[in-house]
């Protein structure tokens, strides 16, 4: 049986309680700051929500389309859907904290996807990631709805340069994109194109790169640069070549001039004018001119608005102007051609200030000055205007005073060519022609005739000679049978003289027939006869 010890008392009993707090309780605390703290970076890394309206929502998708700028994330698309006018779609996007300055009223958006130009290939990176959007910020006022542009912007977000302003009646295939060449090099491009105010022309706004836009200068000249520049004019046929870009796609270029410096630069959104061609740029502009008008007799086909005014092969003006002119009363066609006399082209020596240009031309007329139509290319037949002074021809001048001053003409030398001619031919068609062809004829016989006694002639000639010989030696033979010194043999010995002579007469007279048959009917010539 077992027995209790009764000696312990409760009272002395006593418990060891401890109040610690356990280690698990902290991760709820952790877990709700940490959660928190995400909720809060992650609003505070929101930024505004913004709208696009873009005419199509190819290549986009919910949550995974991004907003990019300079290929850094700045938003995501959150929602697509279709517009209230049922035409365009509109794209909700959440922008990041640090895009809210690019959201401004002029900012730009548009849709990055492959494209291949004449310019090259771009977007090739979509290929793989696929469609983004792009934004270029621009300025203004902050904006949150936008609408997206249906191609790219010419110009890259951070390209650096210079815009300018050129002015043209002649689009042609320039476009935005349209690059502009300096000395082959490609250094700017056409960003838009529109009419001016006063719809007489087309501006065009176009950008030059840094540092190319330095030699954009005040004597700068534009023109617009095909490829392949081929033109027929007075001095012949001409050809230029330009990049192969320009000869596909069209393009400018542009030169600075040797007479400008660094303090001619010009400022930005300058007005110049663009050039149709190469050589149409090169002309110089001169403010002193005098315009006169010039009749001529003669066809002026082949002379052209642009060509050149000679003065002894020296350029000294153009032509502006040709028209005709059909007077009621007589019935009389004229042709006025308006010229532009330059005389700043003329170095003027021992020059005399007193006297006006106008005064020094009509001093010069009175010396004989004229002007003549003249044939400036075989090749392509193109006239042009040539001064020269002819002493002997009279001043001519319309009695109708029109506009301008005449200016004195002469026929062109084709003219008088074609004039004296005619003359020729005129006097030929008067002839008796078949009165002078049945005399020729009857010439022509007697001739023949004369032709025939003349071989007679000769026959009986070398007859004579022969009996001539034979006599000779007979004569000879009976000389033999008389003796040296008796009178019957000295008047023998003078007559084989005399007959010999007379047979070299004769013999020389056949021999010249024979060369010379006609001479029986002409005579012989008198160099001859000497």
């Amino acid at each position: 049986m077992t027995e209790f010890n009764d000696d312990y008392d409760i009272s002395d009993i006593s418990l060891n309680k401890k109040s610690e707090l356990s280690f698990i309780w902290f991760l709820p605390i952790i877990a709700v700051l940490l959660s928190s703290w995400l909720i809060y970076k992650s609003f505070s890394e929101k930024g505004v929500v913004v709208t696009i309206d873009f005419p199509t929502a190819e290549g986009l998708e919910v949550d995974k389309t991004k907003i990019k700028y300079l290929d850094v994330e700045v938003g995501k698309v959150t929602a697509i859907s279709i517009n209230s006018d049922m035409k365009t779609i509109v794209v909700t996007a959440q922008m990041n904290a640090s895009a809210t300055n690019y959201l401004k009223e002029n900012s730009l958006f548009w849709v990055v996807r492959p494209q291949v130009g004449l310019g090259g290939i771009s977007g090739l990176g979509t290929l793989i990631s696929g469609a983004y959007i792009e934004i270029k910020p621009g300025n203004g006022e902050p904006a949150r709805q936008f609408t997206g542009l249906s191609l790219p912007p010419p110009l890259k977000a951070n390209a650096e340069g210079t815009q300018y302003i050129l002015e043209t009646n002649n689009l042609g295939s320039m476009r935005t994109g349209t690059p502009i060449n300096f000395h082959g090099i490609t250094v700017g491009q056409v960003l838009t194109h529109e009419l001016s105010a006063a719809a007489d022309a087309i501006r065009l706004t176009i950008f030059i790169n840094k540092p190319y836009d330095q030699f954009i200068r005040k004597n700068t000249r534009f023109w617009i640069d095909s490829g392949i520049d081929l033109s027929a004019g007075a001095d012949g046929f001409k050809v230029r070549t330009g990049p192969l870009i320009s000869l596909l796609s069209g393009g400018i270029a542009f030169r600075a001039s040797a007479e400008d410096n660094v303090d001619s630069i010009q400022a930005e959104n300058t007005i110049y004018p663009l050039f149709d061609t190469y050589e149409a740029s090169t002309e110089i502009t001169y403010n002193n001119t005098l315009h006169y008008v010039m009749y001529f007799n003669g066809s002026v086909r082949g002379l052209t608005e642009g060509a050149p005014v000679q003065l002894r092969g020296y350029p000294v003006g153009k032509v502006l102007s040709i028209s005709l002119e059909l007077d009621d009363k007589t019935a009389d066609i004229r042709i006025p051609v308006v010229v532009e006399i330059q005389p700043e082209r003329i170095k003027e020596v021992n020059l005399d200030a007193t006297v006006p240009p106008q005064e020094m031309i009509h001093q010069l007329i009175e010396k004989g000055l004229r002007a003549q139509l003249q044939t400036g290319s075989l090749l392509t037949g193109q006239l042009l205007v040539d001064l020269d002074f002819h002493a002997k021809s009279k001043i001519n001048l319309s009695a109708k005073r029109g506009f301008y001053p005449e200016f004195p003409t002469i026929a062109s030398s084709l003219d008088q060519f074609t004039h004296s001619a005619n003359i020729i031919m005129d006097k030929i068609a008067k002839l008796p022609l078949e009165e002078l062809t049945q005399e020729i004829n009857k010439t022509l016989q007697g001739l023949q005739g004369t032709s025939h006694a003349a071989t007679d002639t000769l026959t009986v000639a070398k007859g004579t000679l022969g009996s001539a010989d034979k006599t000779l030696n007979t004569a000879q033979k009976a000389l033999s049978n008389f003796e040296a010194g008796a009178t019957t043999h000295y008047q023998l010995e003078q007559l084989l003289q005399e007959l010999t002579q007379a047979a070299g007469s004769v013999k020389q007279l056949t021999d010249y027939l024979a060369q010379h048959p006609e001479s029986v009917v002409r005579g012989k010539a008198d160099e001859e006869a000497k």
